[in-house]
């Protein structure tokens, strides 16, 4: 049996700590507070129940003289790492429930995002409501906003922990009933206007693999790249690599400069393709920069507005995938269709700009160190049509295989 790990600054947030442990605890659910306070200043508690600062700053890979500085942005930091490490070592981790303001959440979350996939683990943070995916990134972190300030307990807040230690002991209480599922996983990229083929391609291939698809919201693409690199993926078919757009434009949806770090790293078979590299994602119509209101607009529903990529645009989004193409050493195949990017890049619908499309293909020609395992294959299709689909299916089938014509 493992047990909830309830992490928090002691200095500063005793009182809420031992009021979610002692719930855990109250629900017959094993818990442990984990003390991450980096003021010399604060206790080092006695309690069983309770880990204290040095220990867990002793996983610093510089020793505990590295998290005590006396200065607090360096202070968090460090003692930051120290947990990641300290909690990635446990062999007993049922869950965990973080508890911060700003700066306890950029404590903790680096240390809840590096533990595995499915793990129960929550923060309950006064940033929750903003922008939280600098604290999420790839993983499954449950952000619970706390509402008010966490200076004691009051009626509300009182609830709302409440709330964060039940649903903490409920998944750590009941597991799911373990599948043995013996097809190998593969990792595909959706957005909306990419549905289609992606649908297309599970329903051909679900026979053999379990086929789990990420929505290319930048992070849906980071969670794909962390399972690669976790080696949970046995390849890789990224329909969808609209993140790039974003990226390199300013959108809302972007990547980071690792985009493909997976394929490069593991040699995993990577199919990929041109899926909605056509749009940039903006906010509310409102939102959207002032030096882009001129551009051709969609508005895709009320809070995300798509903007078609111009050729300058298309011109970089072809260098900068293909120079990422030239460090993959595994079986790549890169698929342009040639009838449109997306559901919008169609005759007749707004983002249709065959010019654009055209300098993109240009460029990835042009970059790309084409070899016998690097390839790229223009297909007279749309990103959507069946053909297309059908066509990335089969391809990363026989890659899979070890079929490599």
């Amino acid at each position: 049996m493992g047990r909830v790990y309830v992490v928090g600054t002691c200095d500063t947030k005793a009182i809420e700590l031992r009021y979610v442990h002692d719930l855990l605890t109250g629900q017959g659910v094993s818990a442990v507070i984990v003390d991450v306070s980096t003021a010399l200043r604060a206790p080092c508690s006695e309690q069983s129940d309770t880990i204290d600062p040095a220990t867990v700053a002793a996983a610093h890979p510089d020793g505990p003289q590295a998290v005590f500085t006396r200065r607090r942005g360096s202070s968090i930091a460090a003692m930051a790492t120290a947990l990641r490490r300290f909690l990635c070592a446990r062999d007993d981790v049922d869950g965990v429930l973080g508890i911060g303001g700003s700066g306890g959440t950029a404590l903790i979350a680096p240390a809840l995002q590096a533990l595995p996939l499915g793990l129960p683990k929550m923060m309950v943070s006064t940033v929750a409501s903003g922008n939280v995916a600098p604290y999420v990134g790839g993983s499954d972190i449950a952000m619970v906003y706390s509402v008010t300030d966490m200076e004691g307990l009051n009626r509300l807040s009182r609830r709302i922990l409440a709330n964060a230690a039940n649903a903490m002991a409920g998944m750590a209480a009941h597991l799911p009933p373990a599948i043995h599922d013996t097809r190998p996983a593969v990792g595909l990229t959706m957005f909306g206007l990419t549905t289609p083929c992606v649908e297309r391609i599970v329903s051909d291939l679900e026979d053999t693999f379990d086929c789990m698809v990420f929505h290319a919201t930048g992070t849906g693409g980071r969670a794909m790249e962390r399972m690669a690199d976790s080696g949970q993926l046995a390849g890789i078919i990224d329909v969808t690599t609209t993140e790039i757009c974003d990226f390199l434009s300013g959108g809302i949806f972007p990547c980071d400069d690792d985009r493909l770090g997976a394929a490069i790293r593991t040699g995993v078979p990577y199919v990929g393709s041109c899926g909605a590299l056509d749009m940039v994602n903006f906010g509310a119509i409102d939102t959207v920069p002032a030096h882009y209101r001129d551009r051709v607009l969609v508005e895709h529903n009320p809070q995300v507005t798509l903007m078609r990529t111009s050729v300058e645009e298309c011109r970089a989004m072809g260098e900068w995938i293909g120079h990422r193409l030239n460090q993959c050493q595994g079986e790549v195949r890169f698929f342009l269709p040639e009838g449109g990017f997306s559901l919008l890049d169609r005759m007749g619908e707004p983002f249709y700009d065959p010019q654009a499309d055209q300098t993109l293909f240009e460029a990835l020609e042009r970059t790309v160190e084409q070899t016998p395992r690097r390839r790229l294959i223009p297909l007279p299709y749309g990103v959507n049509d069946t053909a297309f689909a059908d066509t990335l299916a089969a391809t990363f089938r026989s890659l899979f295989n070890g079929e490599h014509s």
